[in-house]
């Protein structure tokens, strides 16, 4: 049974029983407290912790998940991976354990020929908690379980809480026995190897205080409503129903596993070390692939850098067997869309950014892995001059911290030249770092007190803030609630910084790429309120952000709600432009050309977009000549809501990683653009103007962004080029269409005229060589030569002269010491030769001394040192104190 029908049977057999199919919500948690969607559950937490109100008492899914705090394990066992799918079946306040235990069972024991799993009967154990009587006497007496195949465990294993104040209560666990080849008998108490865990039900019932552990914690009452939340992990059911013995071989990631082994030449357990490559390139390509799906870009925080490491350790293990040249991820990633495209058709639609995404990636980290090379070689020279046997830890994390290369590679490759590697060290700065990253992880966790208020909040505004500002731009409202530093207060006076909630407002809050509105709140009483931000922390929640200019704002007020006007067209403008360049690209460059962020603001707008390389200027100059021809015909612009399928069926573009509901709202610029979208817009394309556009550059792998002007700032800035360009044509005496040209023409030769310069400065530096080397002066056996060159000799002009007067001096002991000015700060260069260094005078060495005096520092070879400073005044000074060096040698 492949993966895609586990699925299906599961919300199938729920759906029968009256429950709504929520689709998958994507990998970016709506949690602040988490980066990625980490449980089946989780999307479900606002309704257990009764912050919303659900679509339906009764609900299935199959959600996506991630998680990575055991990411190093992910290929040493057949049970870690990154990427996993939960299925689970919720009850808000509806069914109980009498519901949900004999669903499970019926599910599971149904022959696969009427639905169900058709696990046998004699093969499923179940844990319960060890006072839980009730659900252990349901299994008994209801399912029919044997009392033996019933066992009891404590809070460690069956109980289950969020790690926070809230709903909590004990769990079910049931266990697939894979038979006596896998373990010992006895029950999953005994082995959970052979006895395989299938699923877990959870009955939320208790409300709970506060929270230190998994086993510490205070019950404070029963809920008022009892919950029910169960999760089949997707995966192992797939291992059980397809007959193998680990998640690896199952199906979909089989698929990817075969095709890398094919890849690299490689065959799966023939050896140990390939196998665990196998399964993390397996693991790894098809997690990447989900994640850059949701919108998710590689980067260096966040889930960004979650991304960026899964998909590197795919990289990394490929050249591991062999992989080396480029274009291994693209194949692989090829496979894994259309192993998963059946459960997630998006997969297929956005195929080609998920390749522009992780290609760039794959080009990016192969460059990385040549740039850490070439750093890895330089520190294994300078630990074999040190006399050293292991390179320090503090430079094998910066290998891995700074550029990305993995410690395992810095072990092999250390290996190689016979080195060791202090581990200790390293693992001393990782989990240095690791520290870090807890700590702001439990700072970031005080969101959940964040998120409790502005519930309060939306609670007091009367559920969702209604948002007018699509037809008003000013309105009457109800302060429904005020925030100072995060905290509720009922006034707030002159002066105070607030956080304001109204029942309704035409405020557009910060989304989409669009900038928030600006404006006035006006209260009867005389209060003001200067409005300068506006965001939605929570879905349904508008909150406007600001200072109380005068009087003193009080909940419950009637208030006066004014956007500014001129600022909102400008952002409109804006907006509406870049749907149009959106469509522009996507002609020019193809569907691969897919937005990736964008920032619509007065007049002037930025998007981003995937793209495998730099755009041709040609193109930007087409899309720009297209988009203001449609601009002249002044298209209509339409905004209408319709259901998600309609919208698609119509050809409108969603936003790459955004979330949508089962009704969108829909912006047609006639029939040139049509996208989901919730932003404001024109109302005709005429309106926009002109749209300027002023380049494009990379903001990281496989992502451009071009900004462009749009509106009056438009034709301000073709202004202001008009008047330039005529100030060149009249300098230059030319024709307007003539100035690329003339303008070569000048640029040429006076690059010519500097070469020219540059080599008879040259000429002239080297000059004096023969006279410096013949006035050489005897330090006890050792010919000095000291020399400050004129200000402005530069520095590669110094080495020269050092080198070349050293040249003349070959014949016994010398030091040459050349300085000078080059652009405002001192340089000093210092040449040795053999018979110099035989006396122990080493130009690094030396430098030192001149750069000490110099107020600076440098170093180089033994032969060849430059160094410097900041003090132009006292290079007389260096120089002395090198002969002083020299003397005493």
């Amino acid at each position: 049974m492949e993966s895609a029908e586990v699925a299906r049977r599961f919300l199938g057999f729920f759906e029968e029983r009256g429950h709504t199919v929520v689709p998958s919500a994507s990998l970016i948690a709506e949690d602040p407290t988490l980066l990625l969607v980490n449980a089946g559950m989780v999307p479900f937490k606002p309704y257990f912790l009764g912050q919303r109100t659900p679509p339906a008492p009764r609900m299935t899914s199959a959600q996506k998940c991630v998680r990575t705090p055991d990411i190093d394990e992910v290929g040493k066992t057949t049970r870690h991976a990154t990427f996993f799918q939960m299925l689970g079946n919720f009850s808000i306040g509806d069914y109980f354990k009498e519901g949900a235990i004999p669903f499970a069972w019926e599910l599971l024991t149904r022959p696969r020929s009427d639905g169900g799993f058709g696990f046998p009967e004699d093969r499923l154990w179940v844990t319960v908690f060890h006072d839980d009587d009730e659900a252990a006497a349901i299994w008994h007496d209801k399912v029919g379980l044997p009392q033996e195949r019933i066992q009891r465990r404590g809070l460690a294993d069956n109980y289950w809480h969020m790690g926070v104040p809230g709903p909590g209560g004990p769990c079910s666990e049931i266990y697939y026995d894979r038979g006596p080849d896998y373990g010992r008998e006895g029950g999953p108490v005994v082995d959970e190897d052979r006895y395989l865990e299938v699923w877990n039900l959870v009955f939320m019932q208790s409300q709970l205080g506060e929270v230190r552990s998994k086993t510490d914690f205070d019950t404070v009452g029963d809920l008022p409503a009892k919950n029910i939340d169960t999760g089949m992990g997707l995966e192992r059911m797939a291992a059980i129903l397809q007959g193998v013995d680990n998640i690896y071989e199952t199906d979909t990631l089989w698929k990817v596993l075969d095709r890398a082994a094919e890849l690299t030449g490689s065959r799966y357990g023939a050896d140990q070390r390939a196998d665990v490559s196998l399964r993390v390139i397996a693991d790894h390509v098809r997690s990447g692939t989900m994640m850059v799906a949701d919108g998710i870009r590689p980067g260096n925080e966040g889930r960004g850098y979650v991304l960026r490491r899964i998909l590197r350790r795919s990289i990394r293990n490929l050249r591991l067997l062999g992989g080396q040249e480029a274009g291994l991820m693209h194949a692989l990633t090829e496979v894994a869309i259309a192993a998963m495209g059946e459960q997630y058709p998006e997969l297929i639609r956005t195929a080609p950014t998920i390749h522009t995404v992780i290609d760039a990636e794959e080009d990016s980290f192969l460059q990385t892995l040549r740039t850490g090379t070439a750093i890895f070689d330089t520190a294994v020279a300078e630990a074999r001059r040190a006399g050293r046997t292991a390179l320090p830890g503090d430079q094998a994390f910066k290998l891995h911290d700074t550029y990305g290369f993995p410690i395992d590679l810095t072990l092999e490759m250390a290996a190689e030249q016979g080195l060791q590697v202090d581990e200790e060290g390293f693992r001393r700065l990782m989990q240095e770092q690791r520290d870090r990253a807890k700590r702001d992880a439990r700072e970031k966790k005080s969101g959940n007190l964040d998120v409790s208020v502005l519930d309060d909040l939306l609670t007091s505004a009367g559920g969702a803030v209604e948002f007018t500002g699509y037809g008003e731009v000013s309105g009457e409202a109800r302060l429904a609630g005020l925030l100072i530093n995060g905290a509720n207060v009922p006034a707030a006076g002159e002066g105070a910084q607030v956080e304001v909630v109204l029942d309704r407002t035409p405020f557009y809050a910060e989304g989409g790429g669009q900038l928030a509105d600006h404006g006035v709140i006006r209260a009867g009483n005389g209060a003001v309120i200067q409005v300068d931000d506006v965001q939605s922390p929570l879905a349904g929640l508008i909150v406007h952000r600001g200072r109380v200019v005068s009087g003193e704002a009080q909940v419950g007020d009637t208030v006066y709600a004014e956007i500014d006007l001129e600022r909102r067209r400008a952002i409109s403008r804006s907006h509406t432009a870049t749907h149009m360049v959106h469509a522009g690209f996507r002609r020019a460059l193809g569907e691969s050309a897919a937005q990736a962020g964008s920032e619509n603001s007065p007049g002037r707008f930025r998007f981003d977009f995937t793209a495998s390389g730099p755009v041709p200027p040609s193109v930007l100059r087409d899309v720009e000549d297209e988009v203001n021809e449609v601009l002249v015909n002044d298209l209509d612009v339409r905004a209408f809501h319709t259901s998600i399928e309609q919208a698609r069926s119509m050809g409108a573009l969603a936003l790459f990683g955004e979330k949508y509901g089962d009704e969108v709202r829909v912006v047609e610029v006639g029939d040139y653009s049509r996208e989901l979208c919730g932003g404001t817009h024109v109302a005709r394309s005429g309106q926009l103007g002109l749209i300027k556009v002023l380049g494009e550059s990379s903001i990281g792998a496989g992502v451009r962004r071009v900004e462009a002007l749009v509106g009056i700032d438009a034709f301000r800035f073709l202004a202001r080029e008009s008047v330039l360009v005529a100030q060149l044509s009249e300098q230059l005496k030319a024709r307007k269409e003539e100035l690329p040209e003339r303008i070569s023409g000048v640029v040429s030769r006076l690059r010519d005229a500097e070469r020219e310069l540059e080599r008879l400065r040259s000429r002239e530096v080297l000059a004096v060589a023969a006279s410096l080397a013949g006035g050489a002066r005897d330090l006890g056996g050792v010919a000095f030569v000291a020399h400050r060159a004129p200000d402005g000799t530069g520095a590669d002009d110094l080495r020269k002269l050092a080198v070349d007067v050293r040249g003349r001096l070959s014949a016994g002991p010398a030091v040459v010491v050349v300085a000078g000015v080059p652009k405002d700060r001192p340089v000093v260069v210092i040449a040795t030769t053999e018979g110099a260094r035989e006396r122990g005078l080493k130009a690094g060495a030396l430098v030192g001394v001149a750069a000490k005096a110099l107020g600076g520092g440098g170093g180089g070879k033994d032969d060849l040192a430059q160094g410097g400073g900041s003090d132009p005044a006292a290079i007389d000074e260096a120089l002395r104190a090198v002969e002083n060096a020299v003397g005493a040698s």
